[in-house]
């Protein structure tokens, strides 16, 4: 309502009352006009009051939601379900035009706002997280490992002798696949093991680039957040071969965010050296639905060449998330986030060391991963691979989720590619082992009923194996609570335990 409004409404309403109505509706107003202002989260989280409110003024700006609006175009909003409408707040047109995702769209002028202020919020909210001098960033509707397609095929019309990328290696799928998909050739460079840690082999690393030859690498396709016993690559040590040699470095920071450990690395490595580029995934950082990620980088005129190599519109669900969700939060919210998760660790870490060496196992020693956790799995392994695959699949009928059993010498064969030891990032990590993260979001329950249900099933498979059942001096597992989980999980054991298969 405008004043004309407010002053039609004193006619009909004590006009004291409409003052007071008026001065409330400032109050959101006010909220609104800050972060167009200044294109910043804002300290502290809004109300859905507000949210819906904001979200209402810039919808009605699209023409779809024009009152009297005459389409006769092939796109022109419009939507067969109402449900549909109302879940997307009726954003219809996406973001971005037909040759850049983050051009403003004539007849969109509200989603194109919002496209720019999601961008304006995330770039705040990385430098918050500990990258200080990024530059710029932006929001794509689609997962880290196409995202990092996106920057490979932006670079090879900048170097088009290249068919090379250089990548340590790290036993994920995607980011593999990423390079594929671009229509080059990685070149895999194994870790070496100091300790229990994988770590980057810097001198093989230089070595492959003389071999190669610079002019014929795209470029140096490095990694952050990681399962242990891999640690994050030594950034500013590839940053600085980097610039020496003239090669773009492309960074895979999927869930680094969370981690102020992994945003110093890359901020340290644009200090000393080069990144080009790095990518970060939305769901694992920003706790919202799969779909999308944030290409960020120091030079803002290849970022915006990142941009502008997205072929078409683009699905504007992915920003309007993480839109709702940044402002939800605030940058207060974020920060208890962010410090909840290393407190979490922390208590993740203490638990797992407790019970692993009750039953003889220890607690893999990688102090250079902030993220995630590994455990060995040394005496399972000594009776039979079996022993591990059963555990993995007992957890998973128990609905613990995101913990991976790492056995050795598993063969995997990935886009034509032949890994041995796949998931261990090595050919023959020592030791089978168990992974489990602290990442943002969880809770002190959540670590308790895990290692509840871990105990449980480390004592069955040692019952099936002849050992002493109650020796691993950790709270007695309720038997009252998770009956019908148990009961379901019985049930499924041994059906999966054949066909249980482990994502990358």
């Amino acid at each position: 309502m405008n004043r004309e409004s407010f002053a039609a409404g004193e006619r009909l309403v004590s006009p004291a009352y409409v003052r007071q109505g008026r001065e409330a509706r400032r109050s959101h107003e006010h909220l609104i006009r800050l972060l167009l202002e200044k294109g910043k989260c804002p300290e502290d989280g809004w109300d859905e009051s507000t949210l819906e409110l904001f979200l209402h003024e810039l919808a009605i700006m699209d023409s779809n939601n024009f009152l009297g609006n005459c389409g006769v175009g092939e796109r022109e909003g419009r939507v067969a379900s109402a449900l549909v409408a109302r879940r997307h707040y009726r954003f219809i047109h996406g973001i971005g035009r037909s040759g850049d995702i983050a051009a403003v769209q004539p007849k969109a002028a509200g989603s194109s706002l919002l496209n720019k202020i999601t961008n304006s919020l995330v770039l705040d909210i990385i430098k918050l997280a500990g990258v200080h001098t990024v530059t710029n960033c932006f929001v794509v509707p689609m997962a880290t490992g196409m995202s990092l397609t996106l920057c490979f095929l932006t670079l090879r019309h900048l170097r088009p002798k290249a068919k090379y990328i250089i990548w340590p290696r790290i036993d994920q799928k995607s980011c593999f696949k990423s390079m594929i998909t671009a229509g080059f050739e990685p070149v895999v460079i194994e870790n070496v093991l100091e300790g229990d840690e994988l770590r980057t082999d810097l001198k093989a690393v230089e070595a492959k680039v003389q071999e190669l030859g610079p002019d014929y690498i795209l470029c140096v396709h490095s990694t952050t957040s990681c399962f242990a016993p891999r640690v994050p690559d030594r950034l500013e040590e590839l940053a600085v071969i980097c610039a020496n040699y003239d090669i773009p470095h492309i960074v895979n920071n999927a869930y680094g965010v969370q981690s102020s450990k992994c945003m110093h690395l890359i901020q340290q490595g644009a200090r000393v050296g080069r990144i080009d580029a790095f990518v970060q995934s939305l769901d694992k950082n920003f706790m919202v639905p799969v779909g999308g990620a944030i290409i960020a980088g120091f030079n803002d005129s290849f970022i915006q060449e990142i941009s502008k190599m997205y072929p078409g519109r683009a699905s504007a669900s992915p920003s309007l998330d993480v839109l709702i969700t940044l402002l939800s939060l605030g940058s207060n919210g974020y920060k208890k986030l962010l410090k909840e998760r290393k407190e979490m660790f922390s208590y993740l870490s203490n638990r797992l060391k407790k019970l692993s060496e009750a039953y003889n196992e220890r607690l893999l020693h990688t102090p250079h991963n902030p993220i995630s956790l590994a455990v060995t799995l040394k005496t399972l392994d000594e009776h039979c691979d079996k022993a591990v695959t059963q555990l993995g699949s007992m957890l998973f009928t128990r609905q613990v989720s995101g913990a991976r059993v790492v056995p050795l010498g598993s063969v995997q064969t990935v886009s034509g590619y032949t890994f041995k030891g796949f998931m261990s990032h090595t050919n023959n990590y020592p030791c089978a082992y168990l992974n489990a993260a602290s990442a943002i979001g969880m809770k002190t329950q959540d670590v308790d009923l895990f290692i509840k249900r871990l105990d449980k099933c480390l004592k069955t498979v040692r019952k099936e194996q002849n050992k002493e059942s109650d020796i691993s001096g950790v709270d007695n597992y309720d038997k009252t609570e998770d009956v019908d989980i148990e009961e379901m999980a019985l049930k499924l054991d041994n059906v999966l335990l054949d066909t249980y298969q482990y994502s990358s």
